[in-house]
């Protein structure tokens, strides 16, 4: 499991080599032409490491959708935003859970994640993306441990891993390309 801080120095890192300081936060979100994209499930209080997320992902060659920033999204949260956020984790290809304490407690991602447990689980296009304060205080819910999640591979030549909830895994850049 990645520890925020991990992440947050893995996510800045790619964004030097890419020559990108600051990340930017305008609304407007991964166009790239990837054939893979992701709907990321977050909660609004970490806009910090939605950023980083996205970096991550993006530097992966992943196309990466976030709510917030949908230029088509309504200012104020309605019918229109629910029937708008479904469509997208419809629409994109796979499904992810940004996953620090703060999402599982979030109204809004619990319900996103059954949308996309209904419309992606049995075609291996979900996971979390569990994310810790320190190794050993991720909480997580235990609904959330039928998903596969994104690790760091301990070993430093390997890709980053999905570990499925039979103890299975494979490499996080083969399961994006499926």
């Amino acid at each position: 499991m990645f520890t925020k801080q991990e992440f947050k120095a893995l996510a800045l890192s790619k964004a030097k080599n890419r020559g990108l300081i600051a990340l930017n936060e305008a609304r407007s979100y991964s166009e790239n032409s990837s054939k893979t994209s992701i709907f990321l499930s977050h909660s609004h209080k970490d806009r910090e490491l939605i950023s980083q997320a996205k970096e991550f992902f993006e530097n992966l060659g992943i196309r990466i959708y976030v709510d917030w920033a949908d230029k088509t999204m309504p200012e104020k949260t309605s019918a229109e935003t629910a029937s708008k956020i479904k469509s997208q984790i419809r629409k994109n290809d796979k499904f992810i859970l940004l996953a620090p304490n703060d999402a599982i407690t979030s109204r809004w991602c619990n319900w996103e994640v059954g949308i996309g447990d209904a419309h992606k689980l049995l075609l291996d296009k979900i996971c979390t993306l569990p994310l810790a304060d320190n190794r050993d205080t991720w909480q997580g819910n235990e609904y959330l441990q039928i998903y596969p999640r994104i690790e760091n591979s301990s070993n430093y030549n390997a890709d980053y891993k999905i570990i499925y909830p039979n103890g299975n895994s494979d490499s996080l850049t083969n399961w994006l390309n499926k």
